[in-house]
């Protein structure tokens, strides 16, 4: 039963787009399953902790994906050997590995030629969208057509996936060339997306219709189109968050919620992409950190670390990997500093290391670390040839005598001065 309610809890903050509690209660839901626990209800749990960890790194995902494929296969349960193939091939696409989705892909179709089971219309737009990174766009539109025909009723019901899928069927059409069915899908796709409410793949549905006009040379109506998607998505993501506030409010007033008040407080003072500490709790626990401090006189530091050319990363690679990006980056900074230290988003590529204890010298060298772990990080696989690195700031006090804000000025005014040096570094206060 308590596996059972961290499994259901895991997949209710994944609802809440909190993902670093969807990994925490996906991780207790396995560690809490007896030994004689079916097989198959272990596979299913280990598919939600896989799916909550492949946000943050494929790597640590696969044993639980490769775990839930050996119990699939032992119990003959082909249905979730597909499941997983799907979600693993989907992330390798994703990350844009190639190779490792092509592969996934052919072991998927290996497994309905065994099997005879059915692909399923997400399955079907993996497929595609791994044929789209291949550059193979009219298979891609090939594998696409049979579920956009007339009479295909009963796959679209499963997963209202039809919008999704004219949306995959339009760039695969675009790629390839095929400029005017291009539009035509977009179009059904958009008046689809409106009918059912479907308000995201509407507004990507426009970010497509941009790239179609700019295919067509007609560059000011790409870039009117583009300006109207960016609006869009802002006001989604905008009511996106709201919402998750609404439930999040609501599981609070519920009995249960009330048990955990201060868990939703702790939620309250997180970074929902990151996990990270937020500003708000930077704003709240520095003051009072540098007030003992001067009644102890000793040493506090802080620390503004900004993600170099984030930018270009976004611009080039998409706003998603970008997202992935600032995981990355959160998940590598909080395994490179020890407590008490602690590390929070400020906001964008912004973040901050508060180093309790810690004089001018010993935080320059810790921050160092953090540089040093951050650009020798595994990026290819992410942003390919594009590295990411950071540029960091750090002031510090002796003593505690120094406001919360005065401090991070200067440590803002020594991060403008790492990049302003050629990025890439760490500079603390001169001197």
């Amino acid at each position: 039963m308590l596996a059972r309610a961290h499994f259901l809890l895991s997949v209710l903050h994944t609802c809440l787009g909190d993902n670093a509690q969807a990994r925490r209660h996906a991780l207790l839901s396995v560690d809490h399953l007896p030994d004689h626990v079916p097989p198959l209800v272990r596979g299913a749990h280990l598919v939600i902790l896989a799916l909550s960890v492949d946000v943050v790194s494929r790597s640590d995902a696969a044993p639980y994906h490769a775990e839930a494929l050996d119990i699939a296969a032992a119990a003959g349960d082909h249905e979730l050997s597909r499941s997983v193939l799907n979600n693993m091939a989907y992330a390798a696409y994703q990350a844009g590995d190639t190779q490792a989705a092509g592969e996934l892909v052919e072991r998927m179709r290996r497994l309905v030629e065994r099997t005879g089971v059915e692909l399923r219309p997400p399955d079907l737009d993996t497929i595609a969208r791994v044929q789209l990174l291949q550059g193979r766009y009219a298979e891609a539109e090939r594998t696409l057509l049979p579920l956009v025909e007339p009479g295909t009723s009963r796959r679209d019901a499963e997963g209202n996936m039809l919008p999704e899928v004219l949306l995959t069927l339009a760039e695969a059409q675009r790629l390839g060339g095929a400029l005017d069915r291009a539009t035509a899908t977009v179009a059904r796709c958009r008046a689809l997306s409106e009918q059912r409410g479907m308000v995201d793949v509407g507004a990507r549905a426009r970010r497509e219709l941009a790239r179609l006009h700019a295919a067509n040379g007609r560059f000011r109506q790409a870039y009117e189109e583009q300006c109207r998607y960016d609006e869009e998505s802002q006001a989604l993501r905008s009511a996106e968050r709201e919402e998750q506030a609404r439930l999040a409010q609501l599981v609070f007033e519920s009995r249960e919620g009330q048990r955990e008040t201060v868990r939703f407080r702790e939620m309250a003072l997180r970074d929902a992409l990151t996990g990270l500490y937020n500003r708000r709790f930077v704003d709240a626990q520095l003051p009072a950190l540098l007030s003992r401090a001067e009644q102890r006189g000793t040493a506090v530091s802080a620390a503004l670390v900004d993600i170099d050319f984030f930018k270009r990363i976004n611009d080039t690679l998409s706003h998603e990997v970008g997202d992935l990006v600032l995981q990355r980056v959160a998940t590598v900074m909080a395994g490179a500093v020890d407590e008490p230290a602690t590390v929070a988003r400020l906001g964008g590529e912004e973040f901050v290391v508060v180093l309790p204890g810690a004089a001018a010298e010993e935080a320059v060298a810790r921050c160092e670390r953090i540089r040093c772990a951050i650009q020798h990080h595994s990026w290819p696989e992410l942003t390919g040839a594009l590295p990411v690195t950071v540029s960091i700031g750090v002031s510090s006090t002796a003593d505690g005598r120094i406001t919360a804000a005065a401090l991070l000025s200067q440590a803002d005014r020594n991060l403008y001065a790492a990049k302003r040096s050629g990025r890439n570094r760490v500079l603390g206060d001169p001197g």
